[in-house]
Order: C-alpha cells, then structure tokens, then sequence
C-alpha cells in the first residue's frame, strides 16, 4: 500500500509539473502587421528572392512573414516547420553549455584550455612564411577558455582536419571534437592569444572540447540533454532525418535582373548532410526550423528562462557573458559564441547569423527580437535594408500587451 501511495504521489507531482509549465507557456498575440511581407512580396514576384521568414517580436506580440517558397521549382511555400542550415548560429549554443558550465562552477572563463586539455599546455606563434619557411616563436600568453570562444585565441577558421581539398576546396564533413583540438593545437596560431581577433570555428570546437572533458558526454549529446530537450527543441540536430530534408529550404544564389538560381550544395556543407562522414561541430553545423530557432533566442532574450517555463540559465550568467562583450577593450564586441556589445544598455542586441544568410538578435530590456530565415548561396541581399526599415516600424507601434502572460522564472529553476 506504502509503494502505490508512493507512485501516485510520484504521478501527481509529475502531471502537475507538466500543468505548471502549461501555463508558464507564455502566450503570444498576433500583430496583425505585414510590414516585412509588404516589402519583400515585390521580391518575389520578380523572383529575385525564392522565400525567406521574417518575425518581429516585442513584449508579447509577433509579427511573422513566411514569403515566397522553400522550393521554387516544386511550388513549396516556406514554413516556419521546414529544416535549414543555420551554420555559424551554432556557436551561440556552445556559448550556452559553457555558460551553464561557468554557472555551475566548473570551470571559469580565465581556466587555462591546458587544464583540462594538455595538449595546448605549449603553442606556437607564427611569426612569418616567407618562400615557403615558417618562422615561430613560442607563445607567451596563456590561452584561456575565454579566447577560445570569443576568437581572441588566434586560431584558423577551420582546422586542417576539416578541410577538404579534393572536393573543390570546403569542409569535409568535420571530425570528432577531440581530434579537431589536438591538430589545432599542434598547428601555429596567428597571434599570440588575446591580443587581436580572428573569427574561427576552430576554436569554438576547442570550447565544445572542453565541455566533452567537464562532462563526460559528448558535446552534442550535453547540448540535447540540457538545452534541447528542456526547450522543446525536437528539430534541431546536426544530423537532419530524410523526411525532413525532404522539406528543407532550398539554397538559392541572387542573379541581378533575372530569377535566383538553384544551388544544390556549398563547398563548406556537402551532400549527404546526415551520414557517418558528418560529425557534429560547435562552430557551425545545426540544422534547425524557424520554430525551434524562437525558443532558443526567446531563451535567451528572457534572460534564460524558455517560453514553455523552464529555466535554462541564471539572469546574472545571461547578462554578464552571452549579452555583454567578453573581450578585452578595443577589440569589438564579442561575448562567447554570439555577437554582443561592451555596453548593455537598453538598446543594445545580442545575438548570431549563419553564412547562409540567417540571423536573430534580441534585446532582453525591451523584449524584443528580430529573426531572419534564408538559405542565401551568394550575390546582393537588396531586400536587406528594406526589412530593416519594417522592422522599425514594428518596434515604434504601440501594441497592447495586456493578456499576455508574463516569463516568472519559477518553473524549472532547479535546472
């Protein structure tokens, strides 16, 4: 009698969390707006542009335009549901799984990378390549887990692992986290660490290295176990199913005066994008919806607490090292894995874009966000500024929030 009072007190406890974290959903309200469809119709009806989403956000009420299609050829509307690479999007959720690891006390941010990997306990700086002949000298600075995510370390875009030089040049597909660190670190650095910049996936893999080490788990598996799942993340993952490419947003290069044209594949993002030669990388590499791309940058916004309740970080580690610049003065802004000023103010943005032409940015004092979905092989993006220009015109509307359910922050704080 004593074990079944036992399970159903087990069973009320979780049917209520699930209740609780119902009614944290925070409810969203129609703008009723079409500031950037207005824009970026005209676009597509001359088929310069195939398709692209646009979603304004403040304090509760969203604007979203889902223009043009996925697939011009197939007559595909785009959807807020179908996959894309979001590419360099990516490193802002390394940024979060060191966050929660700074968080939680088990690292900081001023940790030697030699700590936990000893392989960059020695490194070595190139000083000239003259006629073919390096010239090194070996680096005074101590390389920290902050440099490596804000690109202060001075490491290569790519390690040479990843590249891929058969194939028309590009990415191979990657390697394993590990493997990417140890080349990295028995390969020269542009400077000496912490004195310039140099944007570099390679050494954000070495900070999802580090997590692996902290851990125990593989990166992505970390990632899926403490950001994904608890968002309700079911979309995004390095290795997208067929079903879903089957619906992916197509890559299309802009021609001016006449149709995009169809791109089947990049250099750094080859085909097949979810068999054994794909590994998952921090620096880029998640497919992703638009849908999932909103909660993790409403995550974000609300200062680490997700739109269905659950508290993914601490406001304070939100503040002081994902919206604020973790560089040393004069070196721009930068915090880890995302693009953020040295000064927070109320009008300051933080956030990410991706090569193919994404990006989303939020502002967590106004409560506001502004995300952008397109699959961009190259050549101008006209409509760039005329969206830029929508978007103000949302954000000066005042929209009435009333009915709107407030974030508490309750739910999940454990987490």
């Amino acid at each position: 009698m004593k074990r079944v009072v036992k399970y159903t007190c087990v069973l009320l406890v979780a049917v209520l969390s699930i209740g609780l974290q119902a009614s944290a959903q925070k409810k969203v309200k129609d703008s009723k707006t079409t500031y950037a469809r207005e824009v970026l119709q005209p676009y597509v009806d001359n088929g310069q542009l195939s398709g692209a989403i646009s979603v304004f956000y403040k304090d509760g009420v969203q604007e979203v335009s889902c223009v043009g299609y996925a697939d011009v050829a197939a007559k595909r509307p785009i959807k807020l549901d179908n996959v894309f690479m979001q590419c360099s999007q990516t490193k802002g959720f390394c940024g979060v799984t060191i966050a929660k690891l700074v968080e939680e006390g088990k690292i900081s941010l001023d940790d030697p990378v030699s700590k936990y990997l000893p392989e960059f306990s020695e490194l070595w700086v190139k000083v000239s390549n003259e006629n073919g002949v390096k010239t090194l000298h070996k680096a005074k600075n101590e390389l920290t887990i902050r440099m490596v995510l804000n690109h202060t370390g001075g490491f290569p875009f790519e390690a040479s692992v990843k590249r891929n030089d058969v194939r028309g040049g590009g990415w191979s597909g990657g390697a394993p986290l590990r493997q990417v660190a140890a080349v990295a670190a028995d390969s020269p650095i542009e400077f000496e660490p912490g004195t310039s910049i140099l944007y570099s996936n390679t050494g954000i893999d070495i900070g999802a290295a580090i997590v692996e080490v902290v851990t125990g788990m593989k990166w992505e598996d970390y990632l899926k176990q403490e950001v994904l799942d608890p968002l309700g993340m079911k979309s995004t993952w390095f290795w997208p199913t067929d079903k879903q490419l089957k619906k992916k947003v197509e890559l299309y290069a802009f021609k001016d005066g006449a149709p995009a044209e169809w791109v089947e594949e990049m250099a750094w993002q080859q085909r097949p994008y979810n068999d054994s030669h794909v590994f998952a990388s921090a620096g880029a590499g998640l497919w992703t919806t638009a849908q999932d791309q909103l909660k993790f940058y409403k995550m974000l916004m609300n200062l680490g607490v997700g739109e269905n309740g659950v508290r993914i970080l601490k406001e304070e580690t939100v503040k002081s090292i994902l919206a604020r610049s973790t560089r040393p003065e004069g070196m721009e802004g930068y915090s880890l894995g995302l693009n953020a000023p040295y000064d927070d103010t109320e009008d300051s943005w933080f956030g990410h874009g991706g090569a193919w032409g994404t990006n989303c940015v939020v502002n967590w004092h106004k409560k506001q966000l502004k995300l952008w979905v397109i699959q961009s092989a190259g050549g101008d993006q006209p409509w760039n500024a005329k969206v830029n220009e929508a978007a103000e015109k949302f954000f000066a509307q005042p929209f009435d929030s009333s009915g709107v359910d407030a974030y508490t922050g309750r739910i999940g704080a454990s987490r």
